[in-house]
């Protein structure tokens, strides 16, 4: 399957591109595939060019017609939940992490954004460059929006590793702590999920200096996604993603097992629990 992502694209353009794509590859004409959406030929090349915005139900058919998963869906979620940020991030979000097969992270300072709960995201966002309440309000929308791949009926492997001192960062203070570790014992309970805690002692030092993400895809090749003081990539170039992957097994080689690193978030998650009591 073709990548619909192009940052000069908008969200729109972008599932007009890929309708069109996918109606040549099927040998269909504009009429043919209305047809078969059970809409007018107009309506289809108005959105393949861009103009008119596709409903869910339709977008749902394309995805019945040309047997593409939920790619039409998702693309028409993006019509309606644009996402914000950089250009790198827009098309991790959008285009790959819906997509991965595994993921595998690895996080220095906070819990990864998929495990995020609403109050912590907002107290990261809050905490970082000054920004109007209504920006920081998106910014959390989209951040949850993305932990819907966790929902699926297959959800993604995740394989998490989390830096230990990262559970006692008083993110929002301890009510917030104590809910988001509450959250994290949850998802680390999940079959499709490894959550390992790597010791604040830990003699490697790889890592130390970026979070990262690797994305192991159905029909594409692996893609990593690293950021480091407020920049980042996305790549799929075989020696970046060999040498990102050589640091996670590194990183890996330190981390205390899942068993282990679920009784210690419970812990600390009940001395923030006490915290917020006194």
């Amino acid at each position: 399957m073709a990548n619909a992502f192009d940052p000069r694209l908008t969200p729109l353009q972008r599932f007009g591109r890929e309708l069109a794509r996918a109606r040549k590859e099927a040998d269909l004409t504009q009429v043919a595939l209305g047809k078969r959406l059970g809409c007018s030929s107009s309506l289809v090349a108005h959105i393949e060019i861009g103009d008119r915005t596709p409903k869910p139900d339709l977008a749902a058919r394309c995805d019945e017609v040309f047997g593409t998963g939920d790619l039409f869906r998702r693309l028409c979620r993006s019509v309606t939940f644009p996402s914000s940020g950089p250009g790198w991030f827009i098309e991790w979000a959008d285009e790959i992490e819906p997509r991965a097969r595994v993921l595998r992270s690895w996080d220095p300072l906070l819990i990864p954004g998929l495990l995020q709960i609403e109050s912590y995201a907002g107290a990261v966002f809050r905490g970082g460059r000054a920004a109007p309440e209504a920006e920081i309000q998106e910014r959390v929308t989209a951040r949850m929006r993305r932990k819907l791949i966790l929902e699926r009926d297959n959800p993604p492997e995740l394989w998490v590793l989390i830096e230990e001192s990262v559970l006692n960062r008083p993110i929002g203070g301890p009510e917030v702590m104590a809910e988001q570790l509450d959250h994290l014992v949850d998802i680390a309970g999940r079959s499709a999920v490894r959550v390992q805690i790597v010791p604040f002692d830990s003699p490697c030092t790889d890592g130390l200096l970026s979070s990262f993400t690797i994305a192991e895809l159905p029909d594409a090749p692996t893609a990593v996604s690293i950021e480091s003081a407020g920049t980042g990539e996305v790549s799929a170039a075989h020696e970046l993603v060999a040498a990102v992957w050589g640091q996670y097994d590194r990183i890996r080689a330190e981390a205390y097992r899942p068993g282990p690193s679920l009784q210690m978030i419970k812990e600390v998650r009940d001395q923030w629990q006490r915290k917020q009591e006194t």
